[in-house]
């Protein structure tokens, strides 16, 4: 049999060194990203229906912005030809 306690497949705690640097700044990023996308779930539960007109008119003028854009850059080529 195998002696349980010198047994250590895998780890299972905590570091022992905590992290520090880059890897702490990543780590506090990673945490607040996780609350705020925590807190726009909660929030589009309690509201669907605002959620879903948000969602709609960032759509709407998203698309508009784009045709704008795309007209005003065919608009300024008139007459030039690749030849």
């Amino acid at each position: 049999m195998v002696d349980k306690q010198k047994l250590n497949a895998g780890f299972t705690g905590t570091p022992a060194e905590q992290p520090e640097g880059l890897t702490k700044a990543a780590k506090s990023a990673a945490d607040g990203v996780t609350r705020e996308v925590y807190a726009v779930a909660s929030g589009v539960r309690a509201h669907p229906h605002t959620a879903s007109a948000l969602l709609l008119g960032t759509g709407i003028l998203a698309f508009g912005l784009g045709y704008l854009v795309g007209r005003s850059s065919t608009e300024s080529m008139t007459g030039r030809y690749w030849r």
